[in-house]
């Protein structure tokens, strides 16, 4: 397959391949250092991992000039990754908040709502935007429940993992605009989006990671 004829997809293509072997470090660090606590071992990598299928399909969606039916047949197992993803960080969230058994009643809800993030994505064409709003919304709620979690000193590591999540709702707002700069390469809002998320999750991770032996429920 030839590459794409355009610089700023090939650095958006770049980005999102250093999101997925970020992914994987992180993957590998968190199971060298996990706790007796697998259930949360498992759900962070588990969401890690889903990150890292998703951003390696970007990459190749990104990166190469595809036949529009493999486009789409791409397109939809990187949106149900995405969408898996948000929830099982909600449940982290949950969890670390009030227990694992409370998180896991949060199933039957977040499958719905991925469900209908799911819909609206295909009836609105694939538009990135829908992930967006959905992401934005899901990330409010966690900010809230780790700033929570910072101040009362309930679980060591929620003032950084609250501090990720700030990240990513700013890299969310550089993916809704038009913001393009030229970095040695250019970059357009998708691969800008993508620098910011190679930061902020890397300080999720360490967040995630200082949590381990504080969050034993």
């Amino acid at each position: 397959m030839p590459l794409i004829n355009s610089p700023t997809e090939l650095t958006t293509s770049a980005t999102d391949a250093i999101l997925a072997i970020e992914c994987a470090i992180i993957i590998a660090l968190l199971r060298r250092s996990a706790t007796t606590n697998h259930w949360r071992t498992n759900l962070w990598c588990s969401a890690f991992a889903l990150l890292a299928t998703a951003s390696f399909l970007g990459a190749l969606i990104h990166a190469l000039e595809l036949p529009k039916s493999i486009r789409i047949a791409l397109w939809t197992p990187l949106y149900l990754s995405l969408g898996i993803l948000v929830l099982l960080f909600i449940m982290g969230a949950v969890a670390d908040w009030r227990g694992k058994v409370t998180a896991k009643r949060l199933v039957p809800w977040g499958i719905g709502m991925s469900a209908t993030f799911l819909g609206l994505t295909a009836l609105l064409g694939g538009k990135f935007i829908v992930f967006i709003v959905y992401v934005a919304t899901i990330m409010l709620s966690g900010l809230a429940i780790y700033t929570f979690l910072a101040v009362t000193h309930r679980v060591k590591g929620a003032a950084v993992v609250a501090l990720a999540i700030l990240l990513n709702l700013a890299a969310a707002a550089v993916q809704a605009s038009n913001l393009s700069l030229h970095l040695l390469f250019p970059f357009d809002h998708n691969g800008l989006f993508h620098l910011v998320q190679i930061v902020s999750t890397a300080i999720l991770g360490l967040g995630v990671h200082l949590g381990m032996k504080s969050a034993q429920r």
